[in-house]
């Protein structure tokens, strides 16, 4: 007799309706898999997407939803204990899964970019999440959780971490001192990016809505903070830059989409970089080519980062030297609710679902 579980799921796509709490069988860990129990799980706007649907892209639904989650280990597919014992992990081990999948044997998995892999794809988008008792993982998907971290505090890390990580890093490469324009930083990923940045010794620049969201960026690092909606933002931005004697930003992170990216263009200095994560407000812009290519500037796209990105993310964060930011904390029955308030642009830091 099977055993079962609960777990959200989305048949088709649409608004709030769509989401599912259903019963289904608890997922058998296959060779080389682990069951894991979940604790915890982080949302993220990819997870308002793969409710709502993207034209011109195909989920493969049904699909439970849930990108970042931290749970035990609650049972052992065939050789994965015998895989894991070096590295310390028992039955009930708390745990943090990385949520990109990889074919682990191509060049790039290999070279340490598992992203660019071919059969890369992510939990929760690509194939079942977190949102449920129990999820099925490989087995090299699994990092120990520091002890002094909870559940929550984990989930909140990887998909924003990962992926502000990639862009300032590995695209941009921030250097010490210069100055970065982050857009919208009250996201998941513009307050990873603007610690990260603070961490190396950059000067902040975010974009915000509300006066609350400039008193918490600020709180986390930002050196300025620009209230986008009591004036356009570069007439802000040209103020603030004055004082440092440039007419431009060295660098700009940007996952907003058509309602910034053209001005976030043109707010780089000759030589900036910019790197985009998402189009949360649509995905058709336009590009003035002159700008390109006589200010010499580089644009780049980032989706999600490395494995071993996220290992070194977590050493910094059990440092202190990161810190996720969680808002709520809600019941994972309430996760229509976390959903609606990401897409209300309500929160400032991880809307995270507990089981």
């Amino acid at each position: 007799m099977s055993v079962k579980m609960k777990a959200w799921r989305i048949d088709t796509h649409g608004g709030s309706e769509v989401l599912k709490r259903v019963e289904l069988d608890r997922p058998k860990p296959g060779p080389l898999e682990v069951l894991v129990k979940v604790k915890a799980v982080g949302l993220n706007h990819l997870d308002v997407w793969v409710r709502k649907g993207v034209p011109g892209h195909k989920f493969p639904l049904p699909l439970i939803p849930g990108c970042d989650t931290a749970g035990t280990i609650e049972e052992w597919g065939a050789g994965s204990e015998e895989k894991l014992k070096t590295s310390g992990l028992v039955l009930g081990s708390r745990v943090l899964i990385n949520p990109g999948i990889s074919c682990g044997r191509c060049e790039a998995c290999l070279g340490g970019f598992d992203p660019l892999c071919p059969e890369y794809g992510i939990l929760g988008e690509t194939q079942n999440g977190g949102a449920a008792d129990f999820i099925a993982v490989p087995v090299q998907n699994l990092i120990l959780i520091p002890e002094k971290l909870s559940f929550e505090e984990a989930a909140a890390l990887p998909i924003p971490y990962l992926t502000a990580w990639n862009m300032i890093f590995r695209k941009t490469k921030v250097l010490p001192g210069e100055i970065v324009l982050i857009q919208a930083g009250g996201s998941g990923v513009s307050m990873a990016a603007t610690q990260i940045c603070k961490m190396i010794g950059a000067t902040v620049i975010t974009t915000v809505g509300d006066t609350e969201k400039e008193k918490k960026s600020k709180a986390i690092g930002a050196d300025h903070v620009i209230l986008y909606k009591e004036a356009p933002f570069r007439d802000s931005l040209k103020t603030i830059l004055k004082s440092f004697g440039k007419k431009g930003v060295d660098v700009v992170i940007d996952h907003v989409g058509s309602d910034t990216f053209s001005e976030s263009m043109k707010s780089l200095a000759w030589g900036g970089r910019l790197a985009c994560c998402g189009a949360t407000t649509g995905s058709e812009v336009k590009i003035d080519l002159k700008v390109l290519f006589f200010k010499n500037l580089a644009l780049h796209g980032a989706t999600m980062g490395s494995k071993a990105d996220l290992l070194t993310i977590l050493k910094l964060v059990d440092e202190g030297k990161l810190k996720p930011v969680i808002q709520d904390t809600l019941a994972m029955s309430e996760l229509p609710r976390g959903l609606e308030l990401l897409e209300n642009r309500s929160v400032f830091g991880k809307i995270i679902l507990k089981n």
